[in-house]
Order: structure tokens, then C-alpha cells, then sequence
């Protein structure tokens, strides 16, 4: 019988000479993708452009060992969506029920805070403002093969539906046709219109240039392998994409009060994702830090995926004792990370100090699995510190704004005459000239 994996995440002290190198070098990570995989993208999105469905139909038997004779077979009919949905034991039924609810109670709220029109006349009665509306058409994608990920659907799908989006095309890798129930009941509670069974950098490619049988897209979201990455980061430009996902991360923030077991399990529940995922403490009690240790090296041999956990762990883990945590809180800055745990008595104290995030979650009862499923907030969320700069998958993603310019006689006067000046000083007669035709002659 192997022997369990032994999991040691880096320890670290923000007290010691070489903290800073050895912090920089456990946070690192590149987000190139191999060459290969580059190379092997470009030539998928190439022949799905140039062959469309017949490119699709080859990859699909090639990558998933389903083999069809139009990609018309491989979509998945809405009478089938709602089948398995009405299949499933009641108990998955009601918890998938009850995680949409969550979700799109979210989502409108989100909606009526930024997703809405507005307008207002200035002083001389010109019309200026905002008018939102939905993109006509988007594609999401869905992880399939290893695992099913019906939580997936409903985050991409759901946000899409609240935004008023008429259109959401969801691809999904099937291989050997293997349908998961779970998915294809999320893709009814979340308003999936039309499901293809075929994934990778063909299906981003489908969705992206369109084919006889997969309509093109405005928008692309949802996570997915390297290949998918790499396909969503070239067709860019053609529709739009989400972001590109790194390693999933959880940062946890703790002052000791919280169970040390329940910190252990909230640090694996990042690390089974794979081995390149992230799972940081930041505490300032080094006892604390030892006992959370401890639970480590108990739990893991009771996990399925120990070994996944203990690489994870052992590559790019790290329990870091901080002077205090207000010094805590300046380093989850720098972090910037993807889930951030503030498990502590005092959540609401910390939580100003804190800047950057994906997503936070307050308080020890609040751990970070259950806003994956059913809290409400989108589990998709910006990875690699791009919570610098980035923001959640929401309604706002799913939506555009034009603006709103309705001038009146009296406001061509004054703008007219301010255009005139700027227009000449850019050397821009044209312009100029379009201002100026409106103003009344001087008496």
C-alpha cells in the first residue's frame, strides 16, 4: 500500500531577512502557455474558420471519441434539458433549485444597481445619458471530461438570462457522449437555448466564427483547460471573452479564533483543484499556525484527492506569520487574490482595510465552498492578482452602454462654439466646421 502524501506548505514570517525573496518566488506563477499548446490552438481555430462544422465533427472524434456525421447530432435538444432535470432525485432537484434562486436573486440585484438606463436635460435643455441593453447573443463554455460542473452553468448562464440576453449557446464537452444530468438540468433552471456537445479550442472557435450548424457568438465565458485558454485569448477581438483563468487561489485571513480544522479543509478546498492552485494563511499567531499544520497532516489522508492537495501545497502553498493583521491585510492586498477568507470574530473590522479581491468572504462560518455553489455572488472571478484591475463575472458582462447626446438650438451655441475652438487647435477643419454650420448668425 503507498504510502499517504505528506503535505508541508512553505512557512514563512514576514520578521525574517529573506521573507520578501522567498515570498515573490512562492507567488509566482506564468501564465504563458506552452508553445505547443499554442501552436496546436492556432491550427484548431484556423481549420474551424476555414472548414467550420466539418473541422468540428473531426476534432470532436478526435479529443472526445464522438463521432458523428453533422454537428447537428451533437447538439442537445431543450426537451432533453428539462428531462434531466426531472430526473434527478428530488434531493439535487431542490439544491439546484434553490442555488439558481440564490444566484439570480443576486444578479438582479446587481442589475438594478448598475444595468440600468438613466437620462437627465442640463440647463439649456440638452438630453445627455445612458442607455443599456443586452448583447443578442453569447456562448458559454462548460468544463467536461474529469468532472461535471453544473454550478459552472448556472454562474455563466444565469447572469446572462437576468441581463436580458435572448440567446445563450452552451458547449460542452461530452467524451464518449457521456452526458451528465446535473449539467444539462442547470442549463434549463439557468435558460440555455441551445447546447452543443463539443469542447475544447474548436467549440471557442465555433462559438467565435460561427459554422452552418453553431451560431456565432458576441461573447464568450466560462473557464476551461489551457487549449481553451489559449483559444479564448486569440479569438479576442473577435467577440469578446470574460478573462483568461489562471490557477484557482483562496487566501485566508485569520486572527486564531476560527476551528484550525476548518481552516485546513478551506486551504484543500482550493488545492484538489489541481496542482498548480494556491492556498495561503496569513496569521499572526505562530501557535495558531503550527496547530493548523497539524490538522494538515491529519485531514489529508482522509481526502480522495490527497495527492493533488499535498502537490498543491507543497508547490505553491504557504502559512505566513504576519506581525499583526493590519500587516496581514497590506499583504492580501499585494496578493490580490482570487478567494479571500477573513476568518476572525471581527470580519467587519478587517474588511475596510481590504482592497483587492475576487471575492470576500466574512467571517468563519462563511467558507469559501459555499460561494462556489449556492451563496449568490459569482464564483467566477479574476485570478493571478488581476483583482487589481478586474472584477467578478456579472450582469454588467452580459450588457453594453451607448450614450445618450440629444442637443438643443441653445446648447448647440455654447458646445458648438467650445468644439470650434478644440477642433481648429487639433487641426481637425471638418470638425470645426459641423459645429459651426449650427450656430445662429451674430445679429
Amino acid at each position: 500500500m503507498p504510502a499517504a502524501p505528506d503535505a508541508r506548505p512553505l512557512r514563512l514570517s514576514t520578521d525574517q531577512p529573506d521573507f520578501e525573496a522567498a515570498f515573490n518566488a512562492r507567488l509566482h506563477w506564468s501564465d504563458a502557455t506552452d508553445a505547443e499548446v499554442e501552436q496546436r490552438v492556432a491550427e484548431i481555430v484556423a481549420a474551424v474558420q476555414r472548414r467550420g462544422d466539418a473541422a468540428v465533427l473531426e476534432y470532436t472524434e478526435r479529443f472526445d471519441a464522438l463521432k458523428a456525421q453533422s454537428v447537428g447530432e451533437l447538439e442537445i435538444a431543450h426537451g432533453e434539458l428539462q428531462s434531466a432535470f426531472d430526473s434527478l432525485p428530488q434531493a439535487q432537484r431542490d439544491a439546484l433549485e434553490q442555488a439558481a434562486v440564490r444566484v439570480r436573486t443576486y444578479h438582479e440585484a446587481q442589475k438594478r444597481a448598475c444595468g440600468e438606463s438613466w437620462s437627465y436635460r442640463d440647463a439649456d435643455g440638452s438630453l445627455l445619458g445612458q442607455k443599456v441593453t443586452p448583447l443578442d447573443r453569447v456562448g458559454i463554455y462548460v468544463p467536461g471530461g474529469k468532472a461535471a460542473y453544473p454550478s459552472s452553468v448556472l454562474m455563466n448562464a444565469v447572469p446572462a438570462q437576468v441581463a436580458g440576453v435572448p440567446e445563450i449557446i452552451m458547449v460542452v464537452p461530452t467524451p464518449r457522449g457521456e452526458k451528465n444530468a446535473l449539467v444539462l438540468a442547470a442549463a434549463y433552471l439557468g435558460g440555455v437555448t441551445r447546447a452543443f456537445c463539443i469542447g475544447g479550442a474548436q467549440a471557442v472557435a465555433a462559438l467565435a466564427y460561427g459554422t452552418d450548424t453553431v451560431p456565432r457568438v458576441d461573447k464568450i465565458t466560462g473557464p476551461g483547460n489551457a487549449y481553451v485558454a489559449s483559444a479564448k485569448r486569440r479569438v479576442f477581438g473577435q467577440v469578446g471573452i470574460d478573462m483568461i483563468a489562471g490557477p484557482s487561489e483562496i487566501l485566508v485571513l485569520a486572527d486564531g479564533s476560527t476551528p484550525p480544522d476548518w481552516v485546513a479543509m478551506d486551504l484543500f478546498s482550493q488545492a484538489e483543484h489541481d496542482e498548480l492552485a494556491q492556498s495561503i494563511l496569513l496569521c499572526p499567531d505562530a501557535a495558531y499556525i503550527a496547530r493548523v499544520q497539524a490538522e494538515i497532516a491529519r485531514l489529508l489522508p482522509t481526502m480522495p484527492r490527497a495527492g493533488i492537495i499535498a502537490r498543491s501545497l507543497n508547490g505553491r502553498g504557504a502559512l505566513i506569520q504576519t506581525r499583526s493583521m493590519e500587516e496581514a491585510c497590506e499583504i492580501s492586498n499585494r496578493i490580490a487574490p482570487e478567494h479571500l477568507e477573513i476568518a476572525s470574530t471581527e470580519p467587519h473590522r478587517w474588511e475596510p482595510l481590504l482592497r483587492h479581491a475576487g471575492a470576500i468572504f466574512l467571517g468563519a462560518f462563511t467558507s469559501e465552498s459555499l460561494g462556489d455553489y449556492c451563496a449568490g455572488p459569482n464564483h467566477v472571478l479574476p485570478t493571478s492578482s488581476t483583482a487589481r484591475f478586474s472584477s467578478p463575472l456579472g450582469v454588467y458582462d452580459f450588457q453594453k452602454r451607448s450614450s445618450l447626446i440629444e442637443v438643443s438650438e441653445q446648447g448647440a451655441q455654447v458646445l458648438g462654439a467650445i468644439a470650434s475652438v478644440l477642433a481648429h487647435g487639433e487641426g481637425l477643419q471638418a470638425h470645426a466646421r459641423a459645429a459651426e454650420m449650427r450656430l445662429r448668425p451674430r445679429p
